[in-house]
């Protein structure tokens, strides 16, 4: 494969493909086990990945990368092969998160700073040796009818464009996800409130990565949709959909290859059906694909359960949910699929 960063963002956002987030954090994926009753081990991460990994159907038609953790990324599977190479085996492309997570902003209260850029740039050559060839850093920006601050969306803004040109010097695309927060407290913001946030957060994101000469070819952005707060919902799906491309639209230039939305707090089939709506509906400038976490994998790690014995039902489970997001990013989802 080339290994020029235009082709491999252009890789990452191949129709009909997009990206399975497994890049759970030890802590959050300790709570996605607890909701199974199974300890996580170091041994039960990697077979619960490798489940996922392994599911040919899946990974060879529906998946173009792998967010991986800093865990991960080092293991191997069962039989001794690099988790690193079952992905390559499947066509996806490897890749690792990198930010230190979101942690509370000095002197603003209620809003965070993503850290981990001290050190950053000895780490990316390190995951680029271990086969990493995409990076992902999550900026969370808190909304609600006074929040966010200038401060906070610049400051995160800033930290985005540092470490998207830290990757491309490292000859790694960067994922730039600047995440407006749907679950967010209190999340009673409207659908218009979480438009005027995002557009005014992607063009400061877009500023900052202009000035830090970043090269929007050779980037993929994973933003938000714009959707009312999780305890305010009543906009339609085709609503969430028509101000979502229209906001990407005012703010996203069009050198850029794609778009892999996060799921952020919406169900598996909501996140699926606004994905389709855009594809169908809409002629864009850019791929418009997702890059999920617990919406690919809530049914198949509930179907696994930590059991070898259930390991073919959930690959089933898992192939399915990326199966639908497959259709999805190429518009063509329908409801009634679900039920197959």
């Amino acid at each position: 494969m080339s290994e020029r960063l235009e082709d491999i963002a252009s890789a990452m956002v191949t129709p009909g493909q997009g990206i399975l987030a497994a890049d759970e954090s030890s802590g959050t994926i300790k709570k996605r086990f607890d909701t199974i009753g199974l300890e996580s081990t170091e041994e039960n991460r990697r077979d619960y990945r490798e489940m996922m990994f392994r599911a040919d159907d899946a990974m060879k038609s529906c998946i173009s990368g792998v967010i991986l953790y800093d865990e991960t990324i080092r293991q191997k599977a069962a039989d001794g092969t690099p988790l690193v190479d079952v992905i390559k085996a499947s066509g996806a492309v490897p890749g690792i998160k990198v930010d230190g997570g979101a942690k509370p902003l000095a002197g603003f209260d209620g809003e965070t700073i993503t850290e981990g850029l001290d050190g950053l740039r000895e780490r990316l050559a390190e995951y680029y040796g271990l086969g990493a060839r995409f990076a992902k850093w999550r900026g969370v920006i808190s909304i609600s009818n006074d929040l966010p601050s200038w401060g906070a969306v610049k400051q995160n803004a800033q930290a985005l464009a540092r470490y998207a040109a830290l990757c491309q010097e490292a000859g790694i695309v960067p994922i730039v996800e600047p995440e407006v927060l749907m679950d967010g407290k209190p999340g009673d913001h409207s659908i218009d409130r979480c438009y005027e946030v995002t557009e005014w957060v992607l063009k400061t994101v877009f500023a900052e990565l202009y000035d830090a000469r970043v090269s929007l070819e050779g980037m993929v952005l994973k933003p938000n949709m714009v959707i009312d707060g999780k305890n305010a919902r009543k906009a339609s799906r085709e609503e969430v959909a028509e101000k979502t491309v229209r906001c990407l639209k005012s703010t996203v230039p069009a050198a850029v290859p794609g778009i892999a939305f996060l799921s952020g707090g919406q169900s598996d089939e909501e996140a699926t059906a606004h994905l389709s709506l855009m594809n169908a509906g809409f002629d864009m400038p850019w791929a418009l694909t997702f890059s999920y976490g617990r919406a690919l994998q809530a049914a198949a790690l509930k179907t696994w359960a930590g059991k070898k014995e259930n390991v073919a039902a959930a690959q089933k489970a898992f192939a399915h949910r990326a199966k639908m997001n497959s259709l999805a990013a190429t518009g063509q989802w329908k409801q009634d699929l679900e039920a197959a």
